[in-house]
């Protein structure tokens, strides 16, 4: 199992499916504060994305499906504009 350096949990999957599921959670994190627009579900959803962020860092050491971390990549940019969009 691998241990995510960050918050000391131990998960079974791999840095690409952890980096899947952080990118999934704060897509639907940023969703949620953005269509509610409570100034406390912007705040988790910013700490969502910058954990998938810490997440995507790792990832990319491994070396592989370069295309997937660009997708990733492009993922959490969109959920972080869509995040300084609703700050305005």
């Amino acid at each position: 199992m691998d241990q995510i350096n960050h918050t000391g949990l131990i998960s079974g999957f791999n840095n690409l499916k952890q980096l899947e599921m952080a990118v999934a959670a704060a897509q639907k994190m940023t969703g949620s504060a953005t269509m509610s627009m409570d100034p406390e579900a912007i705040q988790n959803a910013e700490k969502a994305l910058q954990d998938a962020k810490a997440i995507y860092q790792t990832a990319g050491e491994t070396g592989v499906d370069q295309p997937f971390l660009s997708n990733q990549n492009e993922l959490l940019m969109q959920c972080e504009h869509q995040l300084n969009e609703a700050k305005k």
